[in-house]
């Protein structure tokens, strides 16, 4: 299977403080990767470096064979990155629909197939984004990755701090996606045994 994902010797970190040092992984296509441990050891560093939106002090990183080390995060995202941040990023005064409007890419992730995965959003499809709960605004923001139609998707801790109830209905849905569609993806999430193969 060939490498989606090669992160080849990355250090890198915020500022002048190195959080990752020396750190190499692949990822084939199809595949996903749940990145566990104690805060503070770099998850969320991990994501962030992928993305682009830290300091690369040395290392690469190339997706689907391209090098992209040099690339800011926009150039990240049109090479096929889906990235969802611990602190969702909706834009807060447009609706459900056109916070996906505004980010959708031709392919096969339509808004119509996320408001399938996620029905609480077909139902709040005219709501203001800030009107929803945390949880219905986690669902968007995982939407909202989707239909960019990315080549790999980024989770960070997708379920943090949200009801129990919430936690199941988002399992369920990133458990198809990783298990059912075998979308290639990184998650940091303490309940990955639920989510991959």
């Amino acid at each position: 299977m060939a490498d989606l994902l090669e992160v080849r010797n990355l250090s890198s970190g915020y500022g002048r403080a190195v959080v990752l040092n020396d750190v190499s992984l692949r990822l084939g296509e199809g595949e996903a990767l749940a990145v566990l441990g104690r805060n503070g050891v770099g998850k969320t560093t991990l994501i962030d470096s992928i993305v682009g939106v830290t300091r690369r002090f040395s290392g690469g990183l190339s997706l689907a064979g391209r090098d992209m080390s040099a690339l800011p995060p926009e150039g990240r995202a049109a090479l096929g990155i889906g990235w969802v941040p611990q602190e969702r990023n909706i834009f807060r005064s447009l609706t459900v629909e056109e916070n996906m409007t505004a980010v959708a890419r031709p392919g096969a992730w339509t808004i119509d197939r996320v408001f399938q995965l996620f029905p609480r959003l077909a139902q709040r499809r005219r709501n203001a984004g800030g009107a929803l709960s945390g949880g219905e605004q986690q669902m968007l923001a995982i939407g909202r990755a989707l239909v960019t139609n990315p080549k790999l998707l980024l989770l960070d801790e997708p379920t943090e701090g949200l009801a129990p109830i919430i936690i199941e209905e988002l399992l369920r849905a990133l458990g198809q996606l990783f298990r059912g569609e075998r979308m290639a993806g990184i998650i940091v999430e303490q309940h990955a045994h639920k989510i991959l193969p």
